[in-house]
């Protein structure tokens, strides 16, 4: 019991101090993890330029602008929208609150006019309130806007450089662990896979999502649909949360622009097709990359969001992904990819029979590279003679 206390004291300790030193360099860290997001989404494209024949850093810098072109795009796509549509939304909101106050005035409930103003009035000046706050944090987020242009710069150097050099930087990084290098390797490698198969994964997800909600609100004649549907896609890549958000927000909008009957419709239609991402388009696109529980995504989303904010959640989970994948291979443990029950209930019951030394299983397979097969202490020596003598 002592030993148990123990250690929850210092695994306490650890992360006590590790999230402190996250909070401080959140700037420098936020940025290298988002890079690193980014290269296991970008790597695949320019993967297949080299192939193609062009040189890493045309490669690279081609991915590059490839990938600016698509976010400019976007944003100026949506942006023109947002500026086209935002008139008739606000004329909407107004007609729609025209109309609950007339409800609320005629209908069931039977309020007064004054009654109604006063909460009106109540909720002006707590707009206008912060407003104020906002305008007296103007300096701070002066400051605020040059730490996050100088962590913008970060990102782009990094990610170009992992695009460009990310074999030659886990070479690198490699020669500093000495004898454990190949058990790191391993890890990194696995690590690499995992993340690679999840944000391509989640992007994949995240653009059927918001492509479809596109076409639902644009269906319903709501305004602002493609910056919503924008919204939707971004907010996917924060798991179970943030489509509550994204949705909420949309639901908001068309009930103010539409009406309570198709607010209802889209919820519907909304709730349908999170089921449908969650039991079909997650596991067959994201396969196993993050097989965590409920509550583990819960609870890793709140220690990101405690952390850094919205960025923090956003990348929580993909790096637990990362640790939970690398860590059995750093333990020389077997792969995280387990075999069915059946099989695992069968297994130890025949690998006994076949090796009776006791050997476990696990060290045959570290000594395979170079035994072939007999046992590690003899072969090397035996081979040794037999060769002599022939020579």
């Amino acid at each position: 019991m002592a030993a148990w206390s123990a250690c929850l004291i210092l695994l306490g300790v650890v992360v006590h101090y590790f999230a402190q030193a996250v909070a401080t360099l959140r700037f420098v860290a936020l940025p290298v993890a988002i890079a690193l997001l980014l290269a296991a989404l970008l790597f695949p494209i320019t993967k297949r330029l080299r192939k193609a024949g062009l040189r890493p850093i045309w490669a690279t810098w081609a991915t590059m602008l490839l990938a600016f072109a698509i976010l400019v795009g976007t944003g100026w796509i949506v942006g023109a929208r947002a500026n086209e549509e935002f008139p008739r939304l606000v004329a909407q909101l107004k007609k729609s609150v025209e109309e609950v106050q007339e409800w609320l005035i005629t209908g069931p409930l039977h309020l007064q006019q004054a009654q109604i103003q006063k909460w009106v009035d109540q909720i002006t000046d707590l707009i206008t309130t912060q407003q104020a706050v906002i305008g007296n944090t103007v300096l701070t987020g002066a400051t605020v806007a040059v730490e996050v242009l100088a962590s913008l710069v970060l990102l782009l150097f990094v990610t170009f450089f992992l695009l460009k050099d990310g074999d030659r930087i886990w070479a690198w990084v490699l020669r500093g662990f000495g004898g454990v290098a190949p058990r790191v390797d391993r890890a990194g490698r696995a690590a690499w896979e995992t993340l690679s198969q999840y944000v391509q994964g989640t992007v994949a997800v995240a653009a059927v999502h918001g492509v479809i909600m596109g076409i639902v609100l644009a269906g319903m004649g709501v305004p602002l649909w493609a910056p919503l549907a924008v919204l939707i896609f971004f907010a996917s890549f924060i798991p179970i949360v943030g489509i509550f958000i994204a949705g909420g927000l949309a639901t908001l909008v068309t009930l103010g622009s539409q009406g309570p009957l198709l607010a209802l419709v889209f919820v519907g239609i909304l709730v349908v097709e999170q089921q449908l991402e969650n039991h079909v388009l997650q596991p067959l696109i994201v396969g196993r990359a993050v097989n965590f529980h409920p509550l583990a995504v819960i609870l890793v989303l709140a220690v990101g969001g405690v952390l850094a904010g919205i960025t923090g959640a956003a990348v929580a989970v993909p790096i637990a992904a990362v640790i939970y994948r690398a860590l059995p291979e750093l333990r020389g443990d077997p792969p995280a990819e387990l075999p069915p029950p059946s099989a695992s209930r069968t297994e130890p019951a025949t690998e006994p029979a076949t090796e009776p030394a006791g050997e476990p299983p696990a060290e045959p397979a570290d000594a395979a590279p170079g035994d072939g097969g007999e046992p590690p202490p003899k072969e090397p020596a035996g081979g040794g003679r037999h060769d002599n003598g022939q020579e």
